[in-house]
């Protein structure tokens, strides 16, 4: 890593930035006094037998102090609000007892897990109604990173989410756990939950907020905090970055300019660490970066910005000097080599408000769009075909795998895009190409993750498929997921 390069900019293209939409909500200042940040905690397990972990996970319904006065009516995973930090380990086996308790259908879905599809994955193939329980169980085989947790019913994710069901999963394994990162969970290692709200009359009112290009909020929560202030006993500390908004984009910088290393993305540690000043995420992206306060002295405040706008305070206090510094290499990517004579496959994103598309269709259920075999390892070109006047960026996702960018309008991606990734910001007018590769069998979702315009129908399905081994599903319809014959 270059001691002198640092980028101090967001990469991706000013002009359709989402504060360019004719909707657009800016955030504002709360007047009401800070709060200690709140950090979620870690999800104990049910029991543990040898290579068998066991968890039980509950959507509820809740209260939760987030502004003064009358609590505010919200949802969550073993908690009020958001959930429970789900601490899983590469090779263990785990059996999850999703349980829901809200007043209607709901899914489970593993945002960046590999896991089989659809009903493990827990898209909308996987419904749990009111009352009801599934069990699943999965051994994990993926590396180290962060993932989420969060609904995924059609058409109701972006509502479900905005009542703020979304949790952090932490996975963990033994070669990053060698690497020199702080990892004490909740000491110097902290999820970082990025979403925001308006209230009424200190409640969620989701069809008053909502805008069918994504809806927006006036003020912004950090792990369901506002005005929140993290207390730093340590020089360097991990935030584990999460966009969990339905719509808006997050463009991360300290008011003294601080710089910062990237060190993770969506899918797990990069190659090299990157010295970043600015980091934008679109919706569902992470990012891992290590905050070092070596030039900071007790009582100093470091202040975390979106554009110009205060979210949340580092206060520095008594730390131990740290002088540990990041290898300039920190893994290895095992590129998987492209499977020789297939056709690159190309979806495209078009459209805003009511006319968004994928691939010119809407969502159907009972549709499987595409087919690929696990093991190859197909290029894609996703394509935003918005207007770079006044379109917009597109977030896309793929279900049951973590790909490879590699290459934007046929340059190279963006510096910290190097490594394993199941979301990429797509910009108007432009082409992202991924490499692509399948390791489960399943029927899993590819879509925009601006969580309205999935719900209106931008999204499409894959079976990824064994040739060898033939695997049935029933794909329900949005009708029968929504109101089951047997209830």
């Amino acid at each position: 890593m270059s001691e002198t390069k640092v980028y101090n900019n967001y990469f991706f293209d000013e002009p359709v930035f989402d504060l360019h939409d004719g909707g657009y909500v800016p955030l504002e200042k709360v007047d009401m006094p800070d709060h200690p940040l709140n950090i979620p905690a870690a999800l104990k397990p049910d029991k543990v037998e040898g290579n068998d972990v066991y968890y039980t996970i509950t959507a509820q319904e809740g209260e939760t102090q987030i502004l003064p006065g009358a609590k505010t009516k919200t949802w969550g995973y073993n908690a009020s609000l958001l959930g429970q930090t789900i601490v899983l380990k590469q090779g263990v086996h785990y059996h999850v007892h999703l349980v829901n308790k809200l007043p209607e259908v709901t899914t489970f879905h593993w945002h960046g897990l590999n896991v089989t599809g659809p009903i493990v994955d827990g898209g909308p193939h996987a419904p749990v109604y009111p009352g009801g329980s599934r069990d699943i169980d999965f051994t994990l085989d993926q590396p180290a990173q962060t993932d989420w947790i969060h609904p995924h019913p059609c058409p109701n994710t972006a509502r479900q989410v905005w009542n703020g069901l979304a949790a952090a999963v932490v996975v963990t394994d033994d070669e990053e756990a060698k690497l020199p990162f702080p990892r004490n969970y909740g000491v110097d290692d902290i999820p970082i939950i990025l979403q925001d709200r308006s209230y009424h009359d200190n409640q969620l009112d989701y069809k008053k907020d909502y805008d069918i290009d994504g809806t927006l909020g006036k003020y912004a929560l950090v792990n369901g905090t506002i005005n929140g202030v993290f207390d730093v006993t340590t020089q360097r500390v991990r935030l584990r970055i999460l966009n969990g908004s339905d719509r808006r984009e997050w463009r991360l910088h300290f008011d003294d300019d601080h710089g910062f290393t990237q060190i993770a993305s969506d899918g797990g540690t990069l190659p090299e660490p990157v010295r970043l000043t600015k980091l934008m995420l679109t919706c569902a992206e992470r990012a891992e970066v290590i905050l070092d306060f070596g030039d900071k002295k007790p009582g100093d405040v470091v202040t975390l910005m979106s554009d110009d706008m205060p979210i949340m305070k580092f206060k520095i206090g008594q730390y131990v000097p740290d002088d540990v510094k990041l290898p300039e290499h920190l893994t290895t990517i095992d590129a998987p080599e492209v499977t020789p004579g297939l056709p690159v496959t190309r979806t495209v994103m078009s459209g805003m408000d009511d006319q968004v598309r994928l691939d010119g269709k809407l969502f159907d259920m009972q549709r499987i769009d595409r087919r690929q075999k696990i093991g190859d390892t197909v290029l894609w070109d996703v394509v935003n075909t918005n207007d770079m006047d006044g379109g917009m960026i597109h977030p896309f996702h793929m279900h049951g795998c973590q790909f490879l960018v590699i290459s934007r309008n046929g340059k190279e991606p963006y510096p910290n895009e190097h490594g394993w990734k199941d979301t990429v910001g797509v910009n108007a007018g432009e082409t992202v190409r991924i490499a692509v590769q399948f390791t489960k069998f399943g029927v899993y979702m590819y879509h925009c993750h601006i969580l309205e315009h999935e719900d209106t129908g931008m999204m499409a399905q894959i079976e990824a498929y064994d040739p060898n081994h033939e695997h049935k599903y029933h794909l329900l319809s949005m009708d029968e997921m929504n109101h089951p014959k047997n209830k």
